[in-house]
């Protein structure tokens, strides 16, 4: 039989095989089974370790591997309809919300069917992520001294002042907590700055994982609206003076979904603006990592010109390495610092010092230029891919611009098409996407799409998923 060399494989493999022993029966001895699938003693051992924590098999030491036996629920099942009542019950006086609309952030969580063709993912595909890189600085990180203690509630100091070199200006190490990921530090940023019933603006459109973070603090997102060359300040000015808001979402670089990046002309007057409104910027500096190869020099973060401590600055690692990477920095000065650092204790204590040693292990490593330089690379050749594709198969939509970071592309639909039954169709036909209208805080102006082009295996499946899109529109024009 030919070699197997991955536990996963194996365990596959004896999970197809239970049904040939009856509840209880012995499985083949350890050295039958490495004799069998030409494998080592310990990936033996690993598949079995995983096949236990399934509850599919009982290992007993000296007697081998047994299958586990059924578990039957005890007792008749509950009856749960009263949770609708505590659930709901005085709903309408309260000023958070008791339910939590998740439906905008599964979209680019979820894995599409076998088949078809993930354009809607919101993280780069395993053949961009650095695998080996990241299990090679977590096997170093295992090892360094003190790696399982606690570690500061802030964060390591080392991971601190590496995040606080990349956002530059005056930032210093002592203004920086670690985080738990972007969405979790954007969460805590929120519940520091504004109390519940209180209006916060966002871009429009905008991440609708954030819409759903202030909506489950019990904030009111209030849309300015963004052009090719980011939010436009005479529209974010009016909104602050008609709501009395006190906070700004933003992402200056690379938006998501439009991919625009504010212009160098209107960084400084958003800030001003802000700071005469007595308000703070929350800066959600996501895909910085994510730049292509003709992006050009980047501008800095806004945190890194504000003196003032109007900007709360948000940066990870997650979109550069992997979706379980979750490790992001808090950046702000002034007394704002030790609020968001009580909230981030309350919620989570720490984010786990493993974690925090091998993210030092890997952006130190030579292996980490060498993968943004690939990832950079690469993603510009997907890009191109897709728009050349765009423009052969479906001229009819709009591309308004075409960005030079991240990993999507922004459409716009013809005027009276569905945007619901183009998904519908696209899907039907092998292609997931992403909906436009969970990325509108209020009324969309028409419909739209956000197709991602990192979260594909390579160029060949997003030149299929434009044909077969192509289908889709055919299908519901």
């Amino acid at each position: 039989m030919q070699q197997r060399s991955s536990v996963g494989e194996l365990a596959e493999q004896l999970r197809r095989e239970l049904d040939r022993y009856s509840p209880g029966g012995k499985l083949p001895s350890s050295r039958a089974l490495v004799e069998r699938f030409r494998v080592s003693p310990v990936t033996v051992s690993r598949a079995l370790a995983q096949l236990a924590a399934e509850g599919l098999v009982v290992t007993r030491p000296g007697a081998g591997a047994f299958r586990a036996r059924p578990h039957r629920p005890e007792g008749p099942a509950g009856d749960t309809s009263w949770q609708e009542v505590a659930l709901s019950a005085d709903g309408a006086a309260d000023l958070v919300p008791r339910t939590v609309d998740a439906s905008g952030v599964t979209v680019s969580l979820s894995v599409p069917p076998p088949g078809v063709l993930e354009f809607s993912g919101g993280y780069p595909h395993p053949s961009l992520q650095p695998e080996r890189a990241m299990a090679a600085a977590l096997a170093r990180a295992g090892r360094r001294p003190g790696a399982w203690e606690r570690p500061p509630l802030e964060g390591l100091p080392e991971l601190r002042e590496w995040f606080a070199r990349g956002i530059g200006g005056a930032v210093t190490a002592a203004e920086v907590l670690i985080a738990a990921g972007g969405q979790a530090a954007l969460a805590t940023a929120l519940r520091a700055l504004a109390p519940p019933g209180a209006p916060v603006l966002v871009e429009s459109p905008t991440y609708p994982g954030m819409l759903a973070l202030a909506r489950a603090a019990g904030l009111r997102p209030v849309p300015v609206p963004v052009d090719p060359d980011g939010v436009r300040p005479d529209l974010l000015a009016d909104a602050f003076q008609a709501t009395g808001a006190r906070v700004f979402v933003c992402q200056p670089l690379f938006q998501n979904p439009t991919g625009a990046v504010l212009a160098p002309a209107r960084r400084a007057e958003v800030l001003r603006i802000a700071r005469e409104a007595g308000a703070f910027v929350v800066e959600d500096d996501f895909v910085r990592r994510l730049v292509h190869a003709d992006a050009g020099p980047l501008p800095r973060p806004l945190a890194a010109d504000d003196p003032d401590g109007v900007v709360v600055h948000v940066g990870s690692l997650t979109k550069a390495t992997s979706p379980s990477f979750r490790v992001s920095a808090l950046a702000a000065r002034g007394p704002v610092l030790e609020r968001l650092r009580a909230i981030q204790v309350v919620d989570s204590f720490f984010v786990p010092r493993p974690l925090q040693e091998a993210a030092l292990e890997l952006v130190g490593s030579p292996a980490w230029p060498r993968h943004l330089r690939a990832l950079s690379a690469e993603l510009k050749t997907r890009r191109d891919v897709m728009t050349g594709a765009l423009a052969r198969e479906l001229p009819e939509l709009v591309l308004p611009h075409v960005p030079t970071g991240g990993y999507h592309l922004w459409l716009r639909l013809p005027d009276g098409l569905d945007e619901a039954a183009l998904t519908a169709a696209a899907l039907r036909a092998g292609v997931a996407l992403t909906p436009g209208r969970p990325y509108f805080s209020a009324e969309p102006p028409a419909g739209h799409l956000r197709l991602s082009f990192a979260a594909v295996a390579g160029t060949g499946e997003i030149t299929e998923g434009m044909r077969r899109l192509r289908a889709a529109y055919e299908e519901v024009r």
